[in-house]
């Protein structure tokens, strides 16, 4: 039998992922078009969209998985709503700060470093992958952040391998990640584009369209592209690019509120 793997999309880099019988929560940004989100240094954004849904009409979780601490993937929503003894995996930078906001279970992991979870036999490891959220210096005034590899085993075997990028520029660091982990199935890759001052601090259409040649996922799934005026790289750049690039048959869109398989 095939285990069950897919993905609702709620807005910004907030999913529901649900592999096997587990379920986690990534990035969750539960602000209503209008609210800020603080983004560090006295910047904030104001968003321009809903979330799909709201904390209350999540299904039952087992973790939630963490890029960085920033208001647009960790809201004061979710610090005040979500479950304090939820597993949060994160950076070691974030699981400090969460515990002292009390989220007991918040786990740092550094890079390569992994966790997992235990259920009827199958087990889910999340292992953090190498990011750079800004260039050059500019990253040491920026949160560490982390990439996210899933796998999904039973009885020893892999049943299904997923990469979140998570708010990372595409830099040479992440090309250990195809070296360490072949044969990634899926990837929820961060884009938008990100620009404060001019500078740029996620993934824009071209670099995204890099990082799918570089990781050569059998399925790469955009988020993270339109929610805050500081995206400046729309989600219809991205898909042309990879077109140009003849990879769009391995790109699948989904909007706020769907649902669909992150099988090939």
């Amino acid at each position: 039998m095939t285990e069950q793997a897919d993905v609702t999309f709620i807005g910004t880099a907030t999913t529901v992922l649900r592999l096997g019988g587990f379920t986690l929560l990534t990035d969750p940004n539960f602000l209503h078009r209008g609210e800020r989100a603080y983004l560090g240094k006295g910047l904030w954004s104001r968003r321009r969209t809903d979330p799909a849904l709201e904390i209350a009409q999540l299904p039952a979780l087992d973790a939630v998985v963490l890029s960085h601490l920033h208001g647009d993937h960790f809201d004061r929503v979710a610090r005040r709503e979500l479950d304090r003894g939820l597993p949060v995996v994160t950076t070691p930078a974030a699981g400090r700060k969460l515990r002292r906001w009390g989220f007991r279970a918040a786990e740092g992991l550094p890079t390569w470093q992994s966790t997992e979870l235990h259920r009827g036999g199958a087990t889910l490891r999340l292992t953090s992958m190498p990011g750079k959220h800004g260039p050059g210096a500019l990253d040491l005034l920026l949160p560490d952040v982390m990439g996210t590899m899933i796998d999904l085993e039973r009885g020893g075997e892999r049943l299904f391998r997923l990469y979140v990028t998570g708010d990372t520029l595409h830099r040479p660091l992440l090309a250990d990640i195809p070296r360490r982990y072949p044969d990634i199935d899926a990837m929820l890759i961060h884009l938008g584009g990100t620009k404060i001052a001019g500078i740029l601090l996620t993934m824009d259409d071209r670099q995204g369209a890099d990082l799918v040649e570089l990781i050569r996922p059998k399925l790469t799934v955009p988020i993270h592209y339109d929610d805050y005026p500081v995206f400046r790289s729309p989600l219809g750049d991205f898909v042309a690019e990879a077109r140009r690039r003849g990879i769009a048959a391995s790109v699948r869109t989904v909007a706020r509120g769907e649902t669909i398989s992150l099988r090939e």
